[in-house]
């Protein structure tokens, strides 16, 4: 953890203990929770309809899933070499910004914050109020507007939960990875005790191609990677990770290896049970397994699934929030997103800046439609990171990087990664070409960012007023500590 220079002996060790700053509170334990607990959200209870769907057939749709964990693992490995060698917190921004400069840094945060985060956390809210009320329906689907509610509802007191304690935030992490774990046992079990005992007929011709179309191939990976989404968020937080040399490369393989094992096996477990016709007609996957398999108690597994989707709401916010931080410490946002509270220690106004947005997207609701809308400028900006990470590596060789990756890494998640935006411009124009739209709308935004002096000295004198008076209203101050 960095010092602050003015400070020396007994004195300077008391000042920094009540210095306002990140502390380090992420230790590998809670690194693999907040990993696991991320990416198992409601990915794996909802992606299997979007995989299958626009795979075509049951074998293709599982070796997308085994692809997807494997280009996951190569992003991970590629974004732990970033994090070990760039010791800033910000994830995807930071990296841009250290390789590729501040224009496609400040691109991706602009479309980060205005489209993939809040319609990542309205996916996740919207399945998590869906699987809590279900069970009190049945036969029936909950109404819409009953299960918006209680998505609202939860968002907010993940975020409150956020802004009070990032102790009570990594603890309540761990205990819902373990819940999440419990509610895939649960499905695979059953899943895989049904096909040992012969039930087979659903893999019959599981490599039809009748209704295979390979434009769709790209959505189907959408899907999938949708599902994996999560395993850069250490690298969000690396200057609260204890020892982040070790333990961020630690916990993206332990993570991403658990993960596409239950993945699999979970994947195999519906498909036993379900047939291809059901998956695709059913609006809530472990639901219609859970009624087929263990009728007595499919409510309680309806509940841990809305727990695992509550769990990773926390872990996004979380982790999200820290780039906001980073990028307004970088000036490239309003000075108040970078303060922190001055009892708390949590950055308060970068966790209150995601509620308006994300509110209004669960008010819109389609589950699919928000996923390939936000999945074009994703992957776009995830592939260009790994990409600057090849230049980065050519231009610093002599760079100390504690966990170095072969190259191969970085240029496969790259190549794949940028083939399937480009595929998904064809396949479905429409939403990626509006999620395009949107992210260059931030380069007006980026100017007026980097020109803030051209700026009417009456617009500036309001926007110090109205930050003065923010850090009154959350009481918040800048760190006053450097942490990396």
């Amino acid at each position: 953890m960095g010092t602050s220079q003015e400070t020396s002996g007994d004195g300077g060790l008391k000042k920094e203990k009540e210095a306002v700053y990140l502390r380090k509170k992420i230790t590998l334990v809670r690194a693999i929770s907040l990993t696991i607990g991320t990416i198992i959200g409601s990915g794996i209870f909802i992606s299997p309809k979007g995989v299958l769907m626009n795979s075509g057939n049951i074998g293709l749709s599982l070796l997308i899933w085994l692809a997807s964990g494997i280009l996951s693992m190569c992003g991970a490995l590629s974004y732990a070499d970033l994090a070990t060698s760039i010791k800033k917190s910000g994830g995807h921004y930071t990296y841009l910004l250290e390789t590729l400069g501040p224009l496609p840094a400040f691109l991706r945060l602009w479309s980060e914050f205005v489209m993939i985060r809040p319609a990542n956390l309205a996916v996740v809210t919207l399945a998590f109020g869906r699987y809590l009320i279900e069970p009190l329906f049945v036969p029936c689907n909950a109404p819409p507007t009953v299960v918006k509610l209680i998505s609202a509802i939860g968002i907010a007191f993940v975020i409150a939960l956020n802004c009070w304690s990032v102790s009570w935030s990594a603890n309540l992490q761990t205990t819902f990875m373990v819940l999440k774990l419990v509610a895939l046992g649960l499905i695979i079990i059953p899943g895989i005790m049904a096909l040992a005992e012969g039930k087979t007929e659903n893999f019959q011709d599981a490599f039809d191609t009748s209704s295979l179309t390979l434009d769709k191939i790209p959505l189907a990976f959408y899907s999938g990677m949708f599902a994996f989404g999560g395993w850069f968020y250490i690298t969000f937080v690396t200057e609260e990770v204890v020892n982040p040399e070790r333990n961020i490369p630690i916990t993206v393989i332990v993570s991403l290896i658990v993960i596409t094992i239950f993945y699999l096996l979970t994947n195999v477990a519906y498909y036993t049970v379900l047939t291809t016709g059901e998956v695709l007609a059913s609006e809530a996957v472990a639901m219609s397994f859970a009624d087929r398999t263990l009728p007595q108690i499919s409510a309680a597994i309806s509940i841990l699934v809305a727990m695992s989707c509550f769990g990773a709401l926390n872990g996004g916010i979380f982790a999200s929030s820290r780039m906001l931080f980073a990028a307004s410490r970088e000036g490239h946002w309003p000075n108040v997103f970078s303060m922190i509270h001055i009892r708390r220690l949590t950055p308060v106004p970068s966790l209150v800046f995601m509620i308006p947005l994300v509110f209004l997207l669960i008010g819109i609701g389609d589950l699919y439609g928000i996923l390939n809308f936000y999945s074009f400028s994703r992957w776009l900006f995830m592939g260009l990171v790994t990409f600057g990470q090849i230049l980065h590596r050519w231009k610093y060789p002599d760079l100390p990087r504690p966990f170095k990756v072969p190259l191969i890494f970085p240029i496969i998640f790259s190549s794949t990664s940028l083939f399937i935006v480009g595929m998904s411009l064809y396949s479905d124009p429409v939403n990626t070409g509006i999620g395009c739209f949107i992210t260059l709308t931030g380069l007006p935004v980026y100017y007026l960012t980097i020109h803030k002096q051209r700026l009417p000295k009456s617009f500036r004198e309001t926007v110090d007023y109205l930050t003065l008076k923010m850090q009154v209203l959350m009481e918040v101050i800048p760190q006053e500590v450097k942490t990396y």
